[in-house]
């Protein structure tokens, strides 16, 4: 539970916070004297950083040394003192444009770009969730004629995910039968998760339309094989050596930790579901994170979507010493340009 604090310790935590987050060095009263507004003597600085020490919003790591954030300071500092920093027009427009110079169509080459991009931004790893297949909805099925003794069954989702399967024909069919099948499968399956299309409606999709096409049995073999499918388990990485090239993670203990955790795929798919929210942007530090793996960390989320439907997470990992401003303005100006480059893709 935080306290609330007064101007003069307000303005004392965030000189602390801001100068920690440059230089990795523990703060003392002079550079904080340096930092404060209006003009304080470093003995009544020293004696509020006293203060929001005992209060537990500061520490000292040694005795003649300054202060360092610790866990609720960084907190109270993200909540109550952060000014929404902007990533500068530069870093914005760099964003922009690497989203949209090379007309990438394909949704695994925008999200792989886009890792990068996040990365060298903020200059921390980052993570992005792949797009959940089934998590999509039916939104159409085609059958094309290859030839007369083959056909083409495709399956296209609301979020632009498409499958597609050569099946053979039993039988010679008109473009009118073909066209009956494919409206009658719409009209059932439109708007259903691809979760949703279970075994037992599969089959009662079956029984109804057996008797008057036996094409039906290979049409539904694509549905099958798509409910059969293991969940896709995708995490897209960038920038992996930035959080090892920072001063808290020079430990051979923390950097093997960190290695194994970025060999983890199916764990940071769980990191990153575990964060998913509606919210704008959500920021978890150190215990805040549920894995103990990261409890050492800060984790900043965001959602990303096509046409309003949520595809995924996409995150930024670093040390709790992370300039927060600055990184929550590049992931919301990132998240937005994603939106619309997987929505127009």
């Amino acid at each position: 539970m935080t306290v609330s604090l007064n101007e003069r310790k307000r303005e004392i935590l965030r000189a602390v916070v801001v100068n920690y987050v440059k230089t990795a060095e523990p703060v003392g009263s002079r550079t904080v004297a340096r930092s404060y507004p209006v003009g304080l003597s470093s003995a009544t600085i020293r004696n509020e950083m006293a203060d929001l020490e005992e209060m537990g919003y500061l520490i000292q790591p040694h005795t003649s040394a300054g202060r360092i954030p610790t866990q609720l300071g960084y907190r109270y500092y993200v909540d109550n003192l952060m000014e929404d920093e902007q990533a500068g027009d530069d870093s914005a427009l760099d964003i922009s444009n690497s989203l949209s110079a090379e007309k990438m169509r394909e949704i695994e080459q925008i999200i792989t770009h886009s890792t990068r991009v996040l990365s060298q931004a903020t200059n921390q790893t980052s993570l992005i969730m792949g797009p959940q297949f089934k998590k999509s909805a039916f939104h159409q099925m085609r059958i094309l004629p290859l030839d007369e003794e083959r056909g083409l069954v495709v399956l296209i989702t609301d979020t632009g995910f498409i499958k597609n399967k050569v099946i053979n024909l039993q039988q010679q069919l008109s473009q009118s039968e073909l066209h009956q099948v494919v409206s009658y499968l719409n009209q059932k399956l439109y708007g259903l998760t691809i979760d949703q299309v279970t075994t037992s409606l599969i089959n009662e999709l079956k029984r109804d339309l057996f008797r008057r096409l036996e094409i039906l049995e290979q049409a539904f073999i694509l549905l099958e094989e798509s409910l059969k499918e293991e969940k896709q388990i995708r995490v897209f990485l960038g920038g992996t050596t930035n959080i090892l090239n920072q001063p808290e993670f020079r430990d051979v203990d923390k950097i093997r930790r960190m290695l194994n955790l970025f060999e983890q795929e199916p764990l940071l798919f769980k990191i990153l579901e575990d964060t998913s929210s509606e919210d704008d942007i959500v920021v978890r530090i150190g215990t805040e994170n549920q894995f103990e793996d990261i409890q050492e960390c800060a984790l900043v989320t965001g959602t990303y979507r096509i046409h309003d439907k949520t595809l995924g997470t996409v995150g930024v990992l670093g040390p709790t010493r992370m300039d927060y401003g600055r990184v929550i303005s590049v992931m919301r100006r990132l998240v937005d340009h994603l939106n619309k480059s997987l929505s127009s893709s």
